[in-house]
């Protein structure tokens, strides 16, 4: 692994907030989902700190983008 790979890798995290303000929820809400499993919304534990990748949070965005009102 290159120097550059590890910032360009580096870049991609955001922190909690950064993530809620991104899906536009409280960091709260993102805790929350993250504690109960609600939600299958990858994350990396760096110590005691959650970080996100944006690929992660945009790829689950697009799961969750719907054509109609149907639930299905």
């Amino acid at each position: 692994m290159t120097i550059q790979t590890i910032i360009d890798n580096t870049r991609e995290l955001v922190d909690e907030k950064e993530a809620a303000r991104i899906l536009d929820i409280s960091p709260g809400t993102l805790a929350v989902w993250r504690s109960t499993g609600r939600y299958n919304l990858r994350f990396l534990k760096v110590g005691r700190n959650v970080r996100y990748r944006r690929a992660d949070l945009e790829a689950w965005l697009e799961k969750r983008t719907r054509e109609t009102g149907a639930t299905a």
